[in-house]
């Protein structure tokens, strides 16, 4: 199955097209970069991060540039902006099933979940 993302932009109510987002494995304090890209334009990376063959027990991070995403949007922000990159640590404990963690967010607030 496999693991995936999405971003919405809860500010404009739209997919957050063009976000810049970095894939990580993390084992206690250290962590190695994956894969970098940016959503597409239904805020979504294409294809699977990882498929079940690449995917394995453990932690990830997904580190989401935020104040880049809404900067480039036009949004004005204080300086230093609320959010700047947002990281969600995540376990895989069944790589057999499917992980979708999609990412909700405004410049002022974010929310996660496992999705399906």
């Amino acid at each position: 199955m496999g693991l995936s993302t999405h971003v919405l932009d809860t500010m404009h109510g739209c997919p957050a097209a063009g976000m810049a987002v970095e894939l990580y494995t993390t084992q206690g304090d250290t962590s190695s970069l994956l894969k970098r890209f940016v959503t597409n334009a239904d805020g979504r990376s294409e294809g699977l991060l990882l498929d079940t063959a690449s995917l394995l027990v453990g932690t990830y991070r997904l580190t989401f540039d935020v104040v880049g995403y809404f900067k480039a949007r036009g949004v004005e922000l204080p300086e230093p902006n609320f959010l700047n990159r947002v990281s969600l640590d995540f376990g895989i404990a069944n790589p057999q099933q499917h992980y979708h963690v999609p990412l909700l967010v405004s410049p002022w607030s974010y929310s996660t979940y496992r999705g399906s």
